[in-house]
């Protein structure tokens, strides 16, 4: 954006902090140094909660120590360095009062030296409990006068989780315009994931064929660090995946799988396609993930935080995490993002590697000799440190000569003795940047100049956050991998994808944080009956393995029997585990035979994530192969209405199931049990569907959407199987109370499944039967 001349005044929050010590203030000089000449006069006011003499000496102190550039001829810097160091002040900022003298004394120096006022930078280098008090004193007493800007800058975290940042974006806007506010994630401000998308950009002629996954193995994107100590505070709030993974990778993934806009230039279309980008990923699964934690970090944490000695740490200090894109270009592409502390390097680096289609008859030594299509054809932005130390960005000689902007990238000496990922360094075209920047410095530029495509939208952050909630709830607990740092972490750390699935590859046993958890083998004598029925109990994940086997062994019988799998399935949460393995472990399954059917369904359109079949849909009949006229979806929304009783939706479920159903008997219906003793949409004391002939009826939930359609408790009693799930803690009580009580499906709908010639299993697993 085109800035109007005038004078700018930058007001650093948090000044004499560990973040504008190391690197915000070095940013702000190099700002002056390049835009000095630009028509524009600064002022830099450091601000801090520390009274006015002691802040003053430490931000002086800070100043005093201020590198030049390199590339800076050392006299006009000593020059420069001077004028900032005078154009520089120091302001207690802590009550209402402060701000408005903040705003006086820019107003008085404007009118003193005759100035225009362009606009004003607020960087808040403070802890986000301070936002939203400093942000209602800039808005009520520290606005520039209208005509001149405001950019207000955000460091994470921005949150905790999709809640608390919904809550915080909400205090936030109600002070700035969403265009005002700059949320920074400095890894945007790396020169090689700053590369990204004009490397793609100006490489499209190369990229178009190969940038999709049928070419593309997989993308690596990977960040990590030999340091063990430091931030143990905010780290045992956070952990790894809170401060690397939601954000600094999640972006650069972005990078990767979004798609380009017509105009780089334009950042609303960048900002776009990021978010349509990340509409697309695959929520992520509690198996998704592996999670380790280094030994010495729980001493750290009960030294420095002061906790107890039975203090027990879940906190991951390293992560891997395996995601998918359900988009067009990269469906069924792996993208696996890896950070963690105290492991054997301090790395970082974003890497496409591409399938090699090649079989090449030229010995070994001539393959080495020249650039052989038989050699891994890989993409690789370089971040930093490791084996180069600098930022790079190489693409194997094997693939194309990339299209470089020759004013700010160069292509570097070859380094035969280095070797990256198993090849020499000769074996790529490498370019670094002719002019290294400190990744603030980029950032502050592009604040000044009021571009917004390095920076975080809260449309993008909740977006974030609402992919990383659910991963993140659902490891809360999860005990991590231990491991002793450094290079003697050897392979314990090194993980596999298994289908889509991420495991560690090292299978022996690890000592774990929780080793008080007791083990199937504890349970030897549990019942195999459940209300005078088979019962299978378990573990949830050997369960649901379990229970996946034996719908499938059912679906084999019936095909030989029938040529046919009338399978109806249940909604809710605790199938969604069973879809899933269904979908990405039972490739023997026969779908081609099998007709999908509801049990129950809420009155919503099917494109509704309330909805069971939208669940049953996501995680399991888009991964298989059903033929189309196969799946029966209950027909709840007709006539642009949903679950009228005109409409008749019933009547036509019913006419389906009896025109396609031999004997209206299904093959085989899966069941859950809700804690008021409900299954399908049968509730207690419910009016229809508990007996009588109808088969398909509409019913009235207690919780909401209130509207349902289920078949009923006669339609199920017809099945030649019925299998019930039960799954969780949650579920103990009513558990319980089922295996006392007789045949009162009024009072307890639960009660009322029994398959007049059918079999009916129970399959519960060990927290909803012992608690």
């Amino acid at each position: 954006a085109e800035v109007s001349q005038g004078h700018v005044s930058v007001v650093l929050l948090g000044a004499t902090g560990d973040l504008a010590k190391k690197y915000l203030w070095q940013g702000l000089f190099q700002l002056y140094l390049d835009q000095v000449s630009s028509g524009h006069s600064f002022t830099f006011h450091g601000a801090a909660l520390t009274a006015l003499e002691p802040g003053q000496r430490l931000m002086f102190n800070v100043l005093k120590k201020l590198a030049c550039p390199p590339d800076e001829s050392p006299n006009r810097c000593a020059v420069l360095k001077d004028q900032f160091l005078k154009l520089s002040q120091y302001h207690q900022l802590k009550t209402a009062e402060n701000y408005t003298m903040l705003n006086r004394e820019i107003e008085m120096l404007l009118r003193q030296e005759g100035l225009k006022e362009a606009g004003r930078i607020f960087y808040f280098s403070v802890p986000p409990f301070a936002y939203t008090e400093i942000a209602r004193h800039i808005n009520s007493s520290c606005r520039p006068p209208p005509g001149a800007w405001l950019r207000v800058v955000l460091e994470k975290p921005f949150g905790h989780d999709l809640e608390s940042a919904q809550q915080l974006a909400a205090e936030l806007t109600s002070f700035f315009k969403e265009e005002e506010m700059y949320r920074v994630d400095h890894y945007l401000g790396k020169q090689a994931v700053a590369h990204i998308l004009p490397f793609r950009d100006q490489n499209r002629r190369f990229l178009d064929p190969i940038w999709n996954r049928h070419p593309v193995e997989r993308g690596e994107i990977y960040l990590t660090s030999s340091l063990s100590s430091g931030r143990t505070s905010f780290y045992e709030q956070y952990g790894v995946i809170r401060d690397v993974l939601q954000n600094h990778l999640t972006e650069a993934l972005m990078y990767l799988t979004m798609e380009l806009p017509a105009n780089l230039s334009c950042a609303e279309e960048v900002l776009q396609r990021k978010l349509q980008a990340f509409q697309s990923l695959r929520g992520l699964e509690k198996n998704s993930v592996v999670v380790g934690q280094y030994e010495a970090y729980a001493s750290q944490v009960r030294e420095e935080l002061q906790k107890a000695q039975d203090y027990v740490s879940t906190t991951p200090t390293f992560a891997g995490v395996l995601i998918h894109s359900d988009s067009l270009r990269w469906e069924g592409v792996p993208f696996l993002l890896t950070s963690g502390k105290a492991l054997d390097e301090r790395v970082g680096y974003v890497r496409v590697l591409f399938k090699n289609r090649a079989y090449c008859t030229q010995s070994e030594t001539l393959r080495d000799a020249g650039h052989s299509q038989c050699k891994a054809k890989q993409i690789i932005f370089y971040i930093g440190h490791g084996t180069l130390n600098t930022p790079a960005v190489l693409v194997s000689r094997n693939l194309f000569k990339p299209i470089m902007p020759e004013g700010s990238w160069r292509e570097a000496a070859v380094q035969p003795e280095l070797r990256i990922f198993g090849q020499s360094l000769s074996d790529y075209y490498v370019y670094n940047p002719v002019k290294e920047r400190d990744a603030y410095s980029v950032l502050i530029s592009s604040i000044y100049h009021g571009r917004k495509d390095f920076f975080i939208t809260t449309e993008n952050l909740l977006a974030s956050w609402e992919f990383w909630t659910p991963l993140l709830d659902s490891i809360s607990h999860q005990p991590p991998r231990l491991y002793p740092g450094g290079v003697e972490n050897q392979h314990l750390l090194d993980f596999e994808m298994v289908g889509e699935e991420l495991a560690f590859a090292l299978t022996e046993p690890v000592e774990l944080l929780h080793p008080d958890r007791p083990t199937p083998s504890d349970y030897k004598m549990i019942q195999s009956k459940f209300r005078q029925s088979p019962l299978v109990s378990a573990w949830s994940e050997e369960l649901i393995s379990q229970l996946a086997s034996d719908i499938e062994r059912a679906a084999g019988q019936a095909v030989a029997r029938s040529g046919q799998f009338h399978l109806a399935l249940s909604g809710g949460s605790s199938p969604v585990v069973l879809f899933q393995r269904l979908a990405r472990h039972h490739y023997a399954f026969p779908w081609r035979h099998t007709h999908v059917w509801l049990v129950d369904e809420r009155c919503v359109p099917l494109t509704d994530p309330e909805s069971n079949f939208f669940s049953l849909h996501n995680h399991l009949l888009q991964s298989v192969r059903v033929p189309y006229f196969n799946v029966h979806p209950m027909p709840v929304h007709l006539n642009q209405r949903l679950c009228v009783e005109e409409d008749r939706g019933t009547e036509l479920y019913a006419k389906e199931i009896t025109a396609l159903v031999a004997n209206t008997s299904f093959d085989l219906v899966l069941l859950g049990m809700g804690t008021d003793g409900h299954t399908a949409s049968l509730f207690p004391h419910s009016e229809n569907g508990l007996e009588g002939a109808r088969i398909v009826v509409l019913t009235e939930s207690p919780v909401k959407p209130h509207q349902r359609m289920s078949v009923s408790l006669p339609l199920i009693n017809k099945a030649r199987q019925v299998f019930v799930l039960v799954l969780g803690k949650g579920k103990h009580d009513i558990t319980s109370l089922i295996s006392r009580v007789g045949h009162e499906p009024s009072k307890w709908p639960i009660s009322g499944v029994r398959p007049s010639s059918g079999r009916l299993v129970w399959y519960v697993d060990y927290e909803a039967l012992l608690g």
